[in-house]
């Protein structure tokens, strides 16, 4: 007949066994979360180089340059040049394309040409 000690050490053993099961449990959704954010931005990545191929784009694509990171890329037109960032709809700027954003819109924007000699 189980007396009380044998009783609950049987409880803590399983408490330990179930706690330590729960933690490998989340650390198994951590990893599966940061899987789909990772496979989401390389779905991302690829998706914004065709962005300009497609029909809702309004300028030709042949004039657009992928630059991928800190913006998507710039559309160089004849009386224009257009910074692009791509997003989804819930998509936000990064405090850096912020500040590229602004810098363009306060007029920040240089040319500079630099012979090698």
């Amino acid at each position: 007949m189980p007396t009380q000690t044998n009783i609950l050490i049987f409880f803590i053993a399983l408490s330990a066994i179930l706690f330590l099961l729960w933690r490998k449990s989340l650390n198994r959704i951590s990893e599966l979360k940061f899987q789909k954010y990772s496979l989401s931005s390389k779905y991302g990545k690829i998706t914004e180089q065709f962005l300009p191929f497609l029909d809702a784009f309004p300028y030709n694509p042949s004039n657009f340059r992928f630059l991928g990171t800190p913006i998507d890329g710039v559309q160089f037109e004849e009386d224009k040049i257009i910074f692009f960032e791509f997003k989804s709809a819930d998509g936000r700027l990064s405090p850096k394309q912020t500040n590229i954003r602004r810098l363009i819109q306060d007029k920040k924007v240089t040319f500079e040409e630099i012979k090698l000699r």
